[in-house]
C-alpha cells in the first residue's frame, strides 16, 4: 500500500478528473504511475549503469582523438 501527500492544486485536479470521468482517484493515480514508471525505470537504471561503468578521458586526449591539436 502507498499513501502520498499531494499539493492542493494537484489534489483539486485529481478530484475534478475523478468526478468528470467517474473513476476513483486511486484508479487515476495508478494509471498515471503505470504510464510513467517505465520511463523512470529506463532513466534511473541507465544512469546507474553509466555511473558504474564511467570511464573518464582527459580533455587533452579528447582533443587529440578529434584532431584538435595545436
Amino acid at each position: 500500500m502507498l499513501a502520498i501527500r499531494l499539493p492542493a492544486e494537484i489534489e483539486q485536479r485529481l478530484d475534478a478528473l475523478a468526478q468528470e470521468t467517474g473513476r476513483t482517484k486511486t484508479t487515476l493515480a495508478r494509471e498515471a504511475i503505470l504510464e510513467y514508471i517505465d520511463d523512470l525505470e529506463d532513466y534511473y537504471l541507465a544512469e546507474a549503469r553509466a555511473r558504474k561503468n564511467r570511464k573518464t578521458i582527459p580533455l587533452e586526449e579528447v582533443g587529440r582523438q578529434l584532431g584538435l591539436g595545436d
